[in-house]
């Protein structure tokens, strides 16, 4: 085991940030997430394993959960709340059975793609036992059980308030790390980022793609990145549009700024998918006549981009060129790269995977694919894809809503935009990601909108509900309370 002095370093430092916001853990777990290459150890007993630093926390949390006395009696209360944290329990069981099994019971019947640390390619084998079913369903486990965890901090209304400044905080540390490697990379520095980039993944920090300096952000290529600001600019836009926060508003768009700059095909694929809610949300209100101050505000900026542009290429019609070109190099002409047809010929064979052994599925963690769709469906089978499709269809289900005097409206406001979080995230990773786990930042986003609607249940039914989340022990949740 190795452990990272960077790590430790930056670990200390948001835990410090959480603590001058008075949420040292949840919002130092938060904050974490924009240091994805940013690990503490590394593992030489899991194949050179390296657990980013949002493990670790997430550890620390788990920790200072589950010793408390009272943590029984709020799971309790969180499992007659939440059908949810059902799907989750039987899901991680089912996982976990999946990862011993599968690999074992279809061992050599069918194709599995494992990468090679060494050298970060990705290999075709028979299948068979790998560390990836180990180190993935233990990444899977502990974003399960840092939901559970988060779901008993949050019974209790002034922890939503420390959530909510850690996405701010995430949001805020991710677009300026991304800042600081565009501005790096202009200047002519290079990847000044490159000491935070501890954990063991093959690195595409300094190349250019069409002429641009490809941003990583704290991240280990411009794909992670780029998935991961679209899932922050989700939060940021939704948030702006439910409060109308200045500052929020300029966050989000640094946020779309440094996406559109990214050079990531995942990303432009991801927006253009996540902005056609938005669209249709705007000529209906267009159409109804009902136009809110918020639509009047972002048709006043994209007319105003727009107007920025026209007079741009009139001055000069050669100046949009290299956007052109990388339009055609990420957009046009990526299904005919060699990246592009290697990653769909790893889709395909996993489809074939999941026929080869009947629909049950390889075993969590086994292979790699391109798609978490497709990960999902070939490493757990069918009925592992109906449970994580009951677990993903919790975030778009209605809640009726209570009278507006009667709740916060940055509780409201926090729900949506941690949905539209988690959604963005699941998006991206539909596009590009190769695993099968939906993540930790999945995780945490579910369980912050669960418990804003388990606030408005609350609030709807009165005084009378109140009682009946007491009734384990009374004396102890009116204390906590």
């Amino acid at each position: 085991m190795q452990v990272s002095l960077a790590g430790i370093v930056v670990c200390a430092g948001l835990l410090l940030i959480g603590w001058c916001l008075r949420a040292p853990l949840m919002v130092a777990l938060l904050a974490s997430f924009a240091f994805g290459s940013t690990a503490v150890v590394s593992l030489a007993a899991l194949g050179g394993s390296s657990p980013l630093i949002f493990t670790v926390l997430a550890l620390v949390l788990l920790l200072s959960i589950f010793v408390r006395k009272a943590t029984f009696n709020d799971l309790v209360v969180v499992f007659m709340e939440q059908r949810a944290a059902w799907i989750v329990f039987g899901l991680t069981f089912y996982v976990c059975l999946s990862a011993v099994l599968l690999p074992r019971l279809f061992a050599g019947q069918t194709a599995a793609f494992v990468p090679a640390r060494t050298s970060g390619r990705v290999f075709e084998v028979p299948l068979a036992p790998v560390p990836g079913n180990v180190t993935q369903t233990c990444y899977f486990a502990l974003g399960a059980l840092t939901f559970l965890a988060l779901s008993v901090l949050l019974l209790r209304e002034a922890n939503l308030e420390k959530i909510r400044r850690g996405f701010l905080a995430w949001c805020v540390l991710h677009a300026g790390l991304g800042l600081v490697d565009i501005v790096s990379k202009l200047a002519g520095a290079g990847d000044i980022l490159q000491p935070i980039r501890t954990a063991a993944y093959a690195l595409v920090t300094d190349v250019e793609e069409a002429g641009f300096s490809r941003i990583a952000g704290g991240y280990s290529e411009a794909s992670g990145f780029g998935v991961a600001t679209l899932a922050a600019l989700a939060f940021a836009f939704t948030y702006w549009r439910r409060t109308r926060s200045l500052p929020v508003l300029a966050l989000a768009i640094v946020l779309l700024v440094l996406l559109m700059l990214c050079t990531s095909t995942t990303a432009y694929v991801g927006l253009a998918i996540v902005s056609i809610p938005v669209i249709i949300a705007l000529t209906r209100s267009m159409l109804a006549g009902r136009l809110a101050r918020g639509d009047l505000v972002l048709l006043a900026l994209a007319v105003f981009a727009v107007v920025i542009v026209l007079s741009i290429d009139l001055y000069d019609e050669h100046w949009f060129s290299p956007v052109v070109q990388l339009f055609e190099s990420t957009i046009l002409n990526k299904p005919l790269s060699a990246s592009a047809q290697e990653r769909a010929y790893w889709n395909m064979k996993s489809l074939q995977s999941f026929a080869d052994t009947l629909g049950l599925g390889i075993g969590f963690g086994s292979s790699r694919s391109s798609s978490w769709i497709i990960a999902v469906v070939s490493q757990i089978g069918l009925i592992g894809a109906l449970m994580v499709a009951a677990l993903v269809m919790e975030l778009p289900r209605s809640v009726g809503r209570p009278r507006a005097e009667r709740i916060d409206p940055e509780i409201t406001a926090l729900h949506d935009s941690a949905r539209a979080c988690a959604l963005a995230w699941l998006v991206g990773a539909s596009i590009a990601s190769g695993t099968a786990d939906p993540g930790l930042l999945f995780f945490v986003a579910l369980a912050t909108v669960l418990a804003c609607r388990t606030r408005f249940h609350q609030l709807s039914a009165g005084p009378m509900k109140q009682p009946r989340l007491r009734a384990l022990d009374v004396a102890k949740y009116a204390n906590d309370s």
